[in-house]
């Protein structure tokens, strides 16, 4: 298992913010509020674009049966778990011991068999995986360009990567900032508005590390909370396979 020391891209104070809020990360209405509303959105364009890439039956329950996926950054698993559902064999991996810990315990509770490991990208052990996905993290790690040299390592050839983010903008500094870490709907501290990624900076990463983008979509604000749309001024979803 992987200790926060041995990964040039954890930051271990973002490891220690995170897993204060081990305990209460699958509470919808607590400090991971946000993420519960978002997960719906995330596994439509999920589920849209391996359908799309696989040529999948689109009324499947279980379209990713026989593929492994891996969720880095998994959290107690708000995303790991569908996957799971989904029919994947699944491994989740996050910085923070304590929430990879919750995130294990609510996954036996759920009858579910997922491989979590504590760690950074480099805890992925050199395995090669169909799906890799990536949710609101690479914001948060110390070294982006070997994270995201690490997402590329961990893509099996012919796999795809879907990841989300924040945008770098006046938009996202207030919505996420200003608002929602002013008033508490987001722990304060959680996000530094200069570590978001613009989709073009996002874009020549993952391009240095041998991969292309295929999909760029928007996540924006709605009555009902999040939904997809064309502009990617507060957060956007990626897709991408090897070049």
């Amino acid at each position: 298992m992987s200790r926060a020391s041995d990964s040039p891209t954890i930051d271990p104070r973002e490891a220690a913010h995170f897993d204060r809020m081990a305990r209460v990360w699958w509470d919808p209405k607590g400090s991971s509020a946000m993420l519960h509303r978002l997960n719906p959105v995330r596994l439509r364009y999920l589920r849209e674009q391996v359908d799309a890439h696989w040529r999948l039956d689109a009324a499947s329950f279980t379209p990713l049966e026989g593929k492994a996926a891996l969720d880095i950054g998994c959290g107690a698993g708000l995303l790991t778990e569908p996957l799971a559902r989904l029919g994947a064999t699944v491994t989740g991996i996050d910085a923070a011991a304590e929430t990879i810990a919750a995130a294990g315990d609510h996954a036996a509770r759920s009858g579910l068999t997922i491989e979590y490991r504590a760690g950074g990208v480099e805890a992925a052990a050199g395995a090669r995986y169909d799906l890799v996905t990536c949710m609101e993290v690479i914001e948060h790690v110390a070294d982006r360009a070997a994270f995201a040299r690490g997402l590329a390592a961990a893509l099996a050839e012919g796999g795809l990567l879907v990841m989300s983010t924040p945008n770098r903008t006046a938009l996202s500094r207030v919505a996420m900032i200003t608002i929602a870490e002013g008033t508490g709907r987001i722990p304060r501290g959680t996000h530094d508005w200069s570590r978001f990624l613009t989709p073009d900076e996002l874009t020549a990463l993952l391009a240095d590390a041998g991969l292309e983008v295929r999909d760029v979509r928007g996540l924006t604000l709605s009555a009902r909370g999040f939904a997809l749309g064309d502009s990617t001024a507060l957060n956007y979803l990626v897709t991408a396979a090897r070049a």
